[in-house]
């Protein structure tokens, strides 16, 4: 029988095992070798090394315990063949090389196991080590070259070797079990309509290493029909570690859910829940310093201890779990968590942790690291937003200006860097008529770069500088400004802003995200990309993915058509040239109509709050005039008709206190006045009476806006229609999932009310599902008939 392996390559063994000391955000150096202007640095720099130089030498070393093997393996930046063999290890960093006293200890670690590893293999009694370091602004070099005896390396190595073996048994002995496991488990319900042809779907997907996009209907179960096949998958070495992503947080307590449901048929599987760093973070603020946080002090001398006790202890890791670990071991809640995915089967996470280049998880998805990974990406239609915000960037005049003062009199050098990027930015400023799209900013790129290596030493330098957090914000989004100028593509445009507060603005803008995500997504086996709202599929499946031959599928919805009843009120619409207190009132009589019609709780979804506020005024004075009129006459006392209204910046808890109006007994009506494409419209669950109808008021099209059009003239240029790409679709999306909250199960029954004779025409109608094939017209005259005629089971013409 083949022996167990565990893999681990040689940069995250040394990280892992070798980490010590504090957390400190006030150090500013970063991972800087792992940007692209790193690794194209490191090739000038090999070229230029001569005929004795041999670059990116792959290197692997498989150490034999009782019953496993661990293979080491990695990439040598170069190996030097001359009269004494040596190691290169290249290191790209921003900071003063004069200041290095010595090389980086993990660096000088990586470099000793590659040298460890080339000497045994070559039967070396000596080589050299070699760290060489290099000032990417400057190009400027410095090297470190150390001797090592191979059998003092030998013994180092095995050291190490030796503290990473109980993670590594540990790995072996769970996964046996787990996959054991694995074999026993069945879909735990009865299949609804399609749902086995979905979970098919997903198996042959993830076997052929493929990406499937799924059009799935509320109450197809998509969350339990991707996770079951994923999991399987995984049973059948078809994957190691499924990242179930998701943009909102009560949608990761599904996917829990799913896990834990196929655990109650004894399923083994370790599964784990991020929180962002502002939430779970046990300071009022999230300053990752020892000298703020007793957390962040000595937390890497703590943290494998904690790790390793929770991921023998516990196989579903929560935010509570994770916060009561961290208390025990005096540790970060958020980098436990963090370190602790590392070990987990499963790891439930907004998209960010995957695709973001700033928050994304080194561990999985750094420079050069693959995995066996499953993505399964939930309510995919958000990806296209989020992706573009992930990979744009933008530079403030004003904050340069702002910066610039603060350190003026302190630092002469980053005071000259800041004072060069301001001018370049003012003369762009002054040629600005507005909006000015731009062919290159090369040269300002190039002043960042300058502008970077003095803002990293400056902050070594000054812990305590009372205005720090400017300096170190700034930072970060230049540090972020040049990563994005090195994915430019045909996917981006640039332009400069005046806004008209008179701030001037430097943009470089993701038009479209899809080349960008493929980075990441290749780093795994196979992605699931699914959602309610996924129409129409041609433009998710071109802003998504480089790919032509992704797999689609439309699942067959599971509630029957008498479930609900689609109405389309054709003498209101939102147009800017109609709206008014005629049209207001309009809206307001129809909210009306429907909650008298029956009594239950409704929602009404605008298409902004400056719309929600006046329809809301109109419907309280049309209430009350209502109520009034109707007292002592039995036929039309329809009861109080109760209102909650969607505040802008609503906290956690005033969401929930708004959710539980709808869970309240109560006799007459309730309305709910929300903002389409708000946190009431996706992800709620509000099932049987808890709601019976929903308001569409509008096509939910964005608001006309300089980077809206930006998109439309994008996408005309390249011969599509640029007002679909960039107000329709995304419009309809919005309708579609605040129209998706009213039939949630099998037992719901409710009216869906679209407000807008826009929904009329062509270019709205054919992005509507299947399932609204049954819409029927109505008018304000007619639509409270409309209405108690589905309630009653008859039908109206």
């Amino acid at each position: 029988m083949d022996r167990q392996k565990v893999k681990i390559s040689v940069r995250n063994l040394v990280e892992f095992i070798l980490r010590s000391g504090d957390i400190d955000n006030r150090i500013a150096a970063q991972d800087k070798d792992a940007m692209q202007m790193g690794a194209k640095l490191h090739r000038k720099i090999q070229k230029r090394m001569g005929a004795s130089y041999h670059p990116e030498v792959t290197l692997r070393r498989v150490v034999e315990f009782d019953t496993f093997d661990i293979q080491v393996e990695g990439r040598a930046d170069g190996i030097i063949e001359e009269e004494r063999i040596c190691i290169d290890e290249i290191k790209g960093v921003f900071k003063d090389l004069e200041r290095m006293e010595e090389p980086v200890p993990v660096h000088l670690a990586q470099a000793k196991c590659y040298a460890c590893i080339y000497a045994r293999e070559k039967e070396l009694a000596e080589i050299d080590v070699q760290m060489t370091y290099c000032n990417m602004e400057t190009e400027d070099i410095r090297r470190f070259r150390e001797s090592y005896k191979a059998d003092e390396l030998e013994e180092w190595f095995m050291d190490l070797m030796h503290r990473y073996e109980k993670w590594a048994r540990f790995q072996i002995e769970w996964r046996e079990e787990r996959n054991a496991s694995v074999k026993q488990v069945e879909f735990p319900y009865d299949y609804r309509k399609g749902q086995r042809e979905l979970v098919s779907s997903v198996y042959r997907t993830i076997l052929r290493k493929k990406k499937l996009f799924i059009q799935a209907p509320t109450g197809t179960g998509k969350t339990l029909a991707t996770v079951f096949p994923a999991v399987k998958a995984v049973g059948e070495g078809l994957g190691e570690k499924i990242f179930y992503l998701t943009a909102k947080t009560i949608t990761r307590t599904a996917a829990a859910g799913a896990f834990n449901t196929l655990k109650e048929q004894g399923l083994k599987y370790k599964v784990i829940t991020l929180t962002a760093k502002e939430k779970i973070c046990f300071c009022d603020k999230a300053e990752c310093n020892p000298e703020y946080c007793s957390y962040a002090k000595g937390h890497f001398d703590r943290v494998n201890d904690a790790v390793y006790e929770l991921i023998t202890g516990q196989d579903a890791v929560t935010r509570s779990v994770l916060e009561e670990q961290a208390e025990k071991w005096q540790v970060c809640p958020f980098e436990l968590g963090l370190d602790t995915a590392i070990w987990m089967d499963a790891v439930i996470c907004d998209y960010n942790y995957v695709f973001d280049p700033n928050a994304h998880l080194k561990r999985f998805f750094g420079e050069g690291v693959k995995g066996e990974y499953l993505f399964l990406i939930d309510e995919a239609h958000n990806l296209v937003e989020r992706g573009r915000e992930m990979y744009s960037a933008s530079l403030c005049k004003e904050e340069i200006l702002r910066v610039k003062r603060q350190v003026k009199h302190i630092d002469v050098r980053l005071t000259k860097r800041l004072e060069e990027c301001n001018r370049q930015l003012l003369e762009l400023k002054r040629n600005c008529d507005g909006v000015t799209v731009l062919d290159s900013v090369m040269h300002i790129y190039l002043k960042l770069l300058s502008l970077m290596a003095e803002m990293e030493r400056f902050l070594e330098d000054y812990k305590q500088f009372a205005e720090r957090e400017d300096v170190l914000k700034l930072y970060f989004e230049v540090r972020m400004f040049i990563t994005v100028y090195e994915k430019l593509d045909e996917n981006y445009l640039i332009y400069a802003e005046l806004a008209k507060d008179g701030e001037f603005f430097l943009r470089l803008f993701c038009v479209n995200p899809a080349v960008n995500l493929k980075e990441y997504i290749e780093k795994g086996n196979s992605t699931i990309l699914f959602s309610a709202t996924l129409l129409p599929i041609q433009y998710y499946k071109e802003l998504l993915s480089t790919e032509k031959d992704d797999y689609a599928v439309y699942a067959e919805t599971v509630f029957e058509e008498s479930q609900s009843r689609l109405l389309l009120g054709t003498d209101v619409s939102t147009r800017y040239t109609m709206r008014g207190e005629t049209m207001y009132r309009r809206y307001a009589e129809y909210l009306y109509e429907m909650a008298s019609a029956k009594e239950g709780n409704y929602m009404s979804f605008f298409p902004s709050y400056h719309f929600l506020e006046q329809v809301y005024d109109a419907f309280v004075e049309l209430a009350d005039r209502k109520q009034s009129a109707s007292e002592g006459r039995e036929e039309y006392n329809v009861g109080q008709i109760e209102c909650l209204v969607q505040a802008p910046y609503m906290s956690e808890e005033a969401r929930e206190i708004f959710l539980e109006g709808f869970e309240e007994e109560r006799e007459g009506s309730l309305m709910g006045f929300c903002v389409m494409g708000g946190v009431f419209s996706e992800g709620i669950d509000l099932a049987k009476e808890r709601l019976i109808g929903a308001v569409i008021v509008g096509t939910g099209l964005p608001q006309v806006c300089l980077e809206r059009e930006l998109l439309k003239n994008y996408f005309d240029a390249r011969g599509q229609n640029g007002f679909d790409y960039a107000y329709v679709y995304p419009g309809m999306n919005k309708v579609q999932q605040s129209a998706g909250r009213v039939i949630r199960t099998e037992e719901d029954r409710g009216v869906i009310l679209l407000l807008d004779e826009r929904f009329r025409e062509a270019r709205y109608r054919n992005t509507f599902p299947r399932e609204w094939k049954g819409i029927q017209y109505c008018n304000i005259h007619n639509v409270r008939d409309q209405i108690q005629s589905f309630w009653s089971g008859s039908s109206v013409k």
